[in-house]
């Protein structure tokens, strides 16, 4: 068995990070808004931060729980989402901005809802 609480707290900072997320990325309305200018690069930087976060909590929470808790939770691409933390931190230089913008507009809505279900079950 693994610590509940521990994984309980550990998700709760996966959505205050998404809800950054979020927020950073709301006046960006296409890709070239983090390309076309210093200010969108920052914005870019600033939103990878948190990204990198999620994915290594994440991962924390794999080993935390033997890589058995999101497994039971299959709609999101968990290895995908660990892997992002992974690009970011090592291969900094390659970010595609048309990637951390696909993420953003696609994938971290449904990321958050599924960390709050997750949160909610084991609050149970």
């Amino acid at each position: 068995m693994y610590d509940e609480t521990l994984v309980i707290e550990i998700l709760s900072q996966i959505i205050e990070a998404i809800n950054i997320i979020d927020y950073r990325f709301k006046p960006i309305q296409k890709v070239n808004d983090f390309t076309d200018s210093p200010a969108g690069m920052e914005k870019l930087d600033a939103i990878c931060m948190p990204l990198q976060a999620v994915g290594e909590s994440l991962k924390k929470i794999d080993k935390l729980t033997n890589n058995e808790l999101l497994l039971k939770y299959p709609n999101i691409n968990w290895k995908g989402a660990k892997a992002m933390r992974d690009i970011i931190s090592h291969h900094y230089f390659e970010i595609d901005a048309e990637v951390i913008f696909d993420v953003c507009q696609n994938k971290i809505l449904p990321l958050k809802n599924e960390v709050i279900n997750i949160k909610n079950d084991l609050l149970k």
